[in-house]
């Protein structure tokens, strides 16, 4: 009997992760689970929010939410945005859903690996979907003036750069995707899913928000549930000129985000020093995460801009093996990569979290380690050398405080 008493058949009903609440209940009363899976962050909203929250509750869930304009209007003026390039949805993944069906006509290009609905989407409604592989000997890091030569041949009509991409966790400059916008502005449309950038220390003012909207063919994305540490409220928005971000509003159901998003609305602008906060503990946690995985012999990790770090697993291990082990043995859930296109079940992606949280995830892939294979040396991973630079590249970078979640 597992320790949790989590059957982990739960983790092969489908070709997604299992959900947080699938596992809670499959543990039962008392058994704590230890999320390295959901890139969310951890720090905010602070306890101080929640109690607000909670004391609220009741009216939020009895009462109807404003309509999704009067919510929109009001993040644009919190995060100093003109409310006619912003469209606002239940979460990233219905904006990329209504992008597919209003402005993908023909075909779409997307680097692989990347956040699974850019390929998936697209592909269900019979669009051409041409995915330019990042490699692994280059540490998936993306070049954009190789990926610009690969729309042109493949004659892509819509192309997309995830900017911190999902789940390699690697950054593109800014300059070098406002080139690559204007490189590109006889497409259909250019989109820039932001969806991770908050996450970012590389520069204090990443986004290309303010880029987009004054350009003709350009849609940046924002996923406000993971900056904001909110999931389930499943909110976030996208930036655009006022053409064609009014396109996607008129589309928008009225009434598409309910009354808890409505009152984190609201709040965000009473907490922007929290939330600046919390992205600073964050960063912090993300150095010295980094540091403790690499104590684990023969594991790569690769260096990242995201709230997760992506690795790849020793060669005797299996990341199929290895998730199902946490999880009975230890309470960890975490995210096995082999149903991402571009990648295998050797890699996995692991979530940013606080230091206790990181000991007890790296004391279990030792356990595991100790248990199945018996070995505390491995040989060297080509790719363990870059990992060690960006040891050094990022141990000493302090958080830069910004205005993170304006675009």
């Amino acid at each position: 009997m597992a320790r949790t008493g989590i059957d982990t058949a739960i983790l092969h009903k489908g070709a997604h992760s299992a959900s947080y609440f699938d596992l809670a209940r499959a543990a039962g009363d008392g058994a704590e689970i230890v999320d390295f899976c959901i890139p969310c962050n951890p720090y905010f909203p602070t306890p101080e929010m929640f109690d607000e929250l909670t004391r609220e509750l009741k009216s939020i869930l009895k009462y109807y939410p404003s309509d999704s304009a009067t919510i929109t209007k009001k993040l644009a003026s919190v995060l100093n945005l003109h409310p006619q390039t912003v469209a606002m949805a239940n979460g990233s993944t219905e904006l990329i859903t209504w992008i597919d069906h209003l402005l993908v006509k023909e075909s779409l290009a997307i680097p692989i690996p990347t956040f699974g609905r850019w390929t998936d989407q697209p592909l269900e409604t019979g669009k051409r979907v041409d995915m330019f592989p990042l490699q692994e000997r280059d540490g998936f890091r993306l070049d954009l003036e190789e990926y610009v030569e690969f729309i042109r041949e493949r004659r892509s009509r819509v192309a997309v750069v995830c900017n911190v991409n999902n789940p390699d966790g690697n950054y593109l400059p800014r300059r070098d995707v406002i080139r690559f916008m204007d490189q590109l502005s006889d497409l259909d449309l250019v989109v820039i899913d932001e969806s991770f950038i908050d996450f970012s220390d590389a520069e204090r003012y990443p986004s290309v928000g303010p880029d987009a909207v004054i350009r003709p063919n350009t849609v940046v994305l924002k996923s406000l549930g993971k900056n904001f540490g909110l999931h389930g409220i499943r909110f976030g928005y996208m930036l655009a000129n006022p053409a064609i971000a009014g396109k996607i509003a008129k589309a928008l159901p009225k009434w598409n985000l309910n009354s808890l998003a409505e009152k984190v609305v609201h709040m965000i602008q009473q907490h922007e020093m929290e939330y600046e906060e919390s992205l600073r503990l964050l960063s912090r946690d993300r150095r010295s995460m980094g540091r403790e995985l690499q104590r684990i012999p023969g594991l790569t990790v690769f260096p990242s801009q995201g709230n997760f770090f992506l690795v790849k697993l020793p060669t005797e291990w299996s990341g199929v093996a290895l998730r199902d082990f946490l999880v009975a043995n230890h309470g960890i859930m975490t995210r096995e990569c082999g149903n991402k296109l571009g990648m295998t079940s050797q890699f996995m992606r692991l979530v940013v979290r606080p230091a206790p949280d990181v000991d007890r995830l790296v004391d279990g892939m030792l356990d595991y380690s100790q248990r199945f294979h018996g070995r505390s040396v491995y040989d060297t991973d080509p790719l363990e050398s870059s990992s060690r630079r960006w040891t050094e590249q990022y141990e000493e970078k302090e958080y830069s405080p910004r205005r993170a979640a304006v675009a």
